[in-house]
């Protein structure tokens, strides 16, 4: 049985992470990913990803109306592998901290919470302000794991696809381990070196498999 993923996209900048997510994730066969996404998120792809909406929910094996609070993922019975939300504005991230749940990427995110699966946010601001860095610190010590998309230079990058591919791996029905690379020049003088940053759930081992996967795809 393959293994349910939902993926939120907010409002915040960074429509081409999720784009990027959805497309790794749509070549992992044991993957079912579950794509919600708010009225921001539609109004933020258009002006950032060359993909229009409707390309962009084709990516997702089954896609959800925000506005129905009543669907399956808003539901604890429904089983998933766990929850991230690519891009996550600060809005979202305040309306998962308080509880406040008035459209369904909200409820999906309470209900990854109440059940103890894996949430990780990829936290889309800057600078934060103290308000946002609270939430988030309040959101790290409930077990959600804060994932803001960093930039790095060394390795020259032309286009996002150069910036990060995150890989989503586990064997236990919840989110195991994220690993971001970026290929530089390799330390040897010779041909592409790859850096990478590694995030294990607790009590996960899945680090290996999900390195060699993130570290070959950046090779491309």
């Amino acid at each position: 049985m393959k293994k349910r993923l939902v993926v939120g996209i907010s409002g915040g900048s960074g429509i081409p992470l999720a784009t990027e997510l959805l497309s790794q994730l749509r070549k992992m066969e044991e993957i079912e990913t579950h794509l919600v996404y708010t009225r921001g998120a539609e109004i933020t792809a258009a002006q950032e990803s060359e993909l229009s909406m409707g390309e962009i929910r084709a990516l997702a094996d089954v896609v959800y109306d925000n506005k129905d609070i009543g669907a399956a993922i808003a539901s604890g019975t429904y089983r998933t592998a766990g929850m991230v939300v690519v891009p996550c504005s600060m809005k979202t991230v305040a309306g998962i901290h308080s509880g406040y749940t008035d459209n369904l990427l909200l409820c999906a995110a309470d209900v990854t919470l109440k059940e103890r699966r894996k949430l990780i946010l990829v936290a889309r601001e800057c600078p934060f302000n103290t308000i946002h860095l609270r939430n988030l610190y309040e959101l790290s010590q409930m077990s959600v794991e804060i994932l803001p998309p960093m930039l790095t230079y060394y390795n020259h990058p032309q286009t996002v696809a150069d910036c990060t591919i995150c890989i989503w791996g586990g064997d236990t029905p919840h989110v195991g381990s994220v690993v971001m690379s970026t290929a530089r020049p390799s330390l040897t003088g010779s041909g592409v070196g790859v850096t990478s940053s590694v995030l294990n759930g607790i009590g996960h081992k899945d680090e290996y498999v999900a390195r060699k996967f993130a570290e070959a795809a950046e090779r491309i």
